[in-house]
């Protein structure tokens, strides 16, 4: 997968902020960097804000490596799909959490046996869908199609 283009996502979906903030999720959680949630990760000793570039660089990596571990270990086969599927359930685990993404059980079990459309369908079918707005209509058309949309 290109982790280039995955980061250049997920800081387009979540916004890069050098400072904490609280998300919109319920109830809210301190962020920082990209989607960071610093209540289960704190930052390492001697970080202070505003955060450098390279310190929410380096956040980012560490987030987007914890979360294709977990996609690893809960769903083996995602690895098989096309770049641009691999890059939306990576997109939804790191914005839900592996928990809330192993609920999507339907659109999982049509992504696993190919049936696209009917997956996105799925994702469209969710509360998750009306919570993130054009993140999901792109998520969505990606799943649909296999090709992620610029905007």
């Amino acid at each position: 997968m290109n982790l280039t283009l995955l980061y250049a996502e997920l800081r387009r979906d979540e916004a890069v902020r050098d400072r904490p903030y609280l998300d919109t999720s319920k109830p809210p959680k301190p962020t920082v960097g990209v989607g960071h949630n610093l209540s289960a990760s704190p930052l390492p000793a001697g970080w202070t804000y505003p955060l450098s570039p390279a310190q929410i660089t380096q956040l980012l990596v560490d987030d987007v490596g914890d979360t294709l571990h977990q996609l690893d270990v809960n769903l083996p086969w995602w690895r098989k799909l096309d770049e641009v599927r691999q890059r939306v359930l990576a997109n939804m685990c790191f914005n839900l959490g592996i928990a809330k993404l192993l609920g999507f059980k339907n659109a999982l079990a049509a992504t696993e046996r190919g049936a696209y459309p009917t997956a996105a369908a799925e994702m469209q079918d969710s509360l998750w869908y009306g919570q993130v707005g054009a993140r999901a209509v792109r998520l969505c058309e990606a799943m649909q199609t296999g090709v992620m949309p610029a905007t």
